[in-house]
């Protein structure tokens, strides 16, 4: 009998495996893919965003709903424990203009092969390729390349990871050995479908910079990329949960400028220039805002000015959950202690995105993992020093 086991090689079950395993107890990670931290990988693929440096209070924020009862482990493990964490693990960081924290590498795997080296150097044990099935008694069950296959441990970190992305290992399917304990899964950060006209054809693929999202009381100044199958992007994903969730969305193209400020460029004389001319020269609108401005404003009976500053998108469809870059829902806070261990079975705690909290990209989803990974590996710890 092992003292704890890791139910998912994700950042939140590694975190659980170090802090346990720096405690000095015995530690094996079973993991349904071929390696461990396949998510944390691709992620790293277009800059592993690691953190924000950005006050408590901001940062705590961004996790909306699921704020309070987050705030302890956050509190715990933040940004500033996040840095210092991985320079402990020998990677440089730096911080950009934004307040995303990124490794110097951008990559991931600098970052992943350091911390499997520390707990491998822990003692901790990983096995890949076995697929939690359940529970036979007290016995957590698997289906491994050798066949049906049992770990009995003192102790247990679900860290399985949400629904999204099921070729990376994110597949939701543990949900059905949990299912009284679990709030529907929904896509998050992910985005919308638009049936373009053809006048938009040569835009696919643009980004859209300098503008601003708005959402109910979501808004953002991130730029959102049109694609062939609508919207999607940083921009996006910051408002879509409140899109998601039937706020309408509305696009300022040009949000340092008031409306008044338009009015009075559009009222000055022009001679002979067009009004395609005068939204490049004057209002230095650059083609594909022009060309959301004609999609998005036609038949709208507003005035320019009113259009350019907030152009309504129609009626959106959220994209597959599979999609998505991460899922709300998940295992519900009532259904934990506040040690994130089940109510419903002594000895097993949940960590990482499979509990029911969401955030938007921009180093919060990572942070989360870690943050909470850690708060069960301690926990755990507590639990097997009294048991």
């Amino acid at each position: 009998m092992t003292d704890a086991l890791i139910i998912g090689g994700g950042p939140a079950g590694l975190m659980a495996a170090e802090v346990l395993s720096a405690s000095g107890f015995s530690v094996e990670i079973a993991d349904s893919m071929p390696t461990v931290g396949r998510k944390l990988l691709m992620a790293g693929k277009s800059g592993l965003n690691l953190t924000k440096a950005e006050a408590k209070p901001e940062f705590q924020a961004a996790f909306g709903n699921a704020e309070v009862a987050l705030s302890p482990m956050l509190s715990a493990f933040g940004p500033e424990n996040v840095v210092g964490w991985v320079e402990e693990l020998g990677r440089d960081v730096f911080t950009g203009s934004t307040g995303r924290v990124f490794p110097k590498e951008m990559k991931a795997s600098p970052l992943l092969r350091a911390w499997l080296e520390r707990l491998t150097n822990q003692g901790v044990t990983i096995k890949t390729r076995w697929q939690w099935t359940g529970w036979d008694g007290d016995v957590a069950t698997f289906d491994t390349p050798n066949g049906s296959q049992g770990i009995a441990a003192k102790a247990t970190v679900l860290a399985t990871g949400g629904a999204s992305w099921k070729r990376l290992g994110s597949n939701g399917r543990w949900i059905e050995h949990l299912a009284n304990d679990v709030a529907p899964f929904k896509p998050a950060n992910m985005g919308f479908a638009l049936d373009w006209s053809d006048h938009m054809t040569p835009h696919h693929g643009s980004a859209v910079k300098g503008v601003k999202l708005t959402a109910g009381n979501a808004t953002s100044r991130g730029e959102f990329i049109i694609s062939g199958k609508g919207i999607e992007g940083g921009g996006v994903y910051m408002v879509s949960a409140a899109v998601r969730d039937g706020a309408k969305l509305t696009l300022d193209l040009l949000p340092d400028v008031s409306a008044r400020e338009i009015t009075a460029k559009l009222a000055a004389p022009k001679g002979k220039q067009s009004l395609a001319n005068t939204l490049r020269k004057t209002l230095k609108l650059d083609p594909v805002k022009r060309a959301l401005l004609n999609e998005l404003g036609r038949g709208l009976d507003l005035p320019l000015a009113e259009k350019i500053k907030a152009l309504p998108f129609p009626a959106l469809t959220a994209r597959l959950i599979d999609e998505a870059i991460s899922t709300a829902g998940g295992v519900r806070f009532d259904a934990l202690t506040d040690d994130l261990m089940l109510k419903s079975r002594e000895g097993v705690f949940c960590a990482g995105e499979m509990l029911d909290w969401e955030a938007p990209t921009g180093g919060y989803l990572i942070t989360g993992c870690l943050a909470t990974g850690r708060w069960a590996g301690r926990a755990a710890a507590r639990y097997l020093q009294t048991s």
